[in-house]
């Protein structure tokens, strides 16, 4: 019944209802005391009586109304008084009439406090102007539905809401004022705005992966197709490895240790300890280690190859540490292999790894030794 009904409707409402119980008690008794009269002067009363009984009917029918508009008042009150929104009315000239908890909690003042204030109390400097603009609108009668915008709360922290803002019209129909739903939307502009942080990050990374495929496409070579066919293969998915690591992480980056694994893991298993890995923990952001899953595979493809992993004899040591400065100090050391010499033309395979890790304004050093390749690869933090 009165879902839409502003306070002040609502309490003229129940005044009207008072009035007329009132003056109907008053008519009532002024017809008991006049029967009485007449009885007392020998009159036959009893038609007065059924008269009476009328009155005495509608009387009761009054207060029946009187009483469940106040039950419905108290029910629409109670609505307002738990609601989690704002709710606030304001007078034609902007003074506030009404002030529900919800409005306590969201801007800290107290009913007392803001009730006869103007309602620009809770307008910052910067938005005043928006006051006049909704006065103007509701003097037409229009409402404003889903406004955003932002208020100030008593201790000068702004708030994020979005307005629901009404006319309220008196019993003849008449605009006296307007009541405002201020909703808190701080929350959800956080949520939007990590959204576009996320989305942009997802841009970035995914142009980010695709100039490394990019990368390792223009770099690979091979004599067959085939073998160009399983040199880009395997660098992709030394890629994709890392990244099921970077999804872990919830893309914080991923442990060297973590890449190290998964790019050995094939010769881990071995006995008689084929591959050593030794180092401190050392999390790495996304490009650099997508940059060291690449050359790991490299370097371990080329082991299998030509290098220790060749041959049943030979074994590899993976360590790192970290220098005073922070950089990354990666070795890979191979012994027991056939017996290395040094390369007359650079490979495309060390080429790709100095590339990759010279992207990282990296260093990556190579020293054929007789007993086994040894690459020191330098990172900046």
């Amino acid at each position: 019944m009165f879902g839409a009904m502003d306070e002040i409707r609502a309490e003229k409402l129940l005044l009207r209802a008072e009035d007329d119980i009132s003056d109907g008690a008053q008519r009532l008794a002024q017809q008991i005391e006049l029967i009485r009269e007449l009885a007392a002067l020998g009159v036959d009363v009893d038609r007065y009586r059924v008269l009476l009984e009328r009155a005495g009917h509608i009387q009761q029918s009054r207060i029946a109304r009187r009483d469940h508009l106040r039950r419905e008042l108290d029910h629409y009150f109670a609505i307002i008084d738990s609601a989690e929104d704002a709710i606030i009315s304001k007078t034609l000239d902007g003074v506030i009439r009404s002030w529900n908890p919800a409005a306590e909690r969201m801007f800290g003042y107290t009913a007392e406090e803001a009730i006869g204030k103007p309602i620009t109390l809770i307008i910052p400097e910067g938005r005043l102007a928006e006051e006049p603009v909704i006065l103007d609108r509701i003097h037409r009668g229009e409402r404003m539905e889903q406004f955003e915008t932002v208020r100030q709360r008593k201790d000068g922290s702004c708030v994020e809401v979005s307005l629901t803002i009404s006319p309220i019209l008196d019993s003849e129909g008449r605009i006296v004022g307007a009541s405002k739903i201020a909703r808190d939307i701080s929350e959800q502009k956080r949520n939007q705005e990590h959204i576009r942080v996320l989305a942009r990050e997802a841009e970035h990374r995914s142009k980010n992966l695709l100039a490394n495929v990019a990368a390792i496409v223009n770099l690979s070579r091979s004599d067959t197709p085939e073998g160009l066919k399983d040199a880009i293969t395997g660098r992709i998915r030394a890629l994709s490895n890392v990244h099921s690591l970077f999804v872990e992480s919830r893309w914080s980056g991923a442990e060297l240790l973590a890449i190290a694994r998964q790019e050995l893991a094939p010769y881990l298993g071995e006995e008689g300890g084929r591959v050593r890995i030794e180092g401190r923990e050392a999390l790495l952001e996304p490009s650099a280690a997508q940059a060291l899953a690449v050359v790991l595979h490299e370097l371990a493809t080329n082991a299998t190859k030509y290098g220790a992993l060749s041959d049943a004899t030979g074994a590899i040591a993976l360590t790192w540490s970290r220098d005073a400065d922070g950089k990354l100090l990666l070795r890979w050391t191979e012994t027991g292999g056939p017996p290395v010499q040094k390369p007359e033309r650079q490979g495309f395979g060390s080429r790709l790894i100095e590339r990759t890790i010279g992207q990282l304004n990296g260093t990556a050093r190579f020293d054929w030794r007789p007993e086994g390749l040894v690459c020191e690869i330098t990172l900046p933090t």
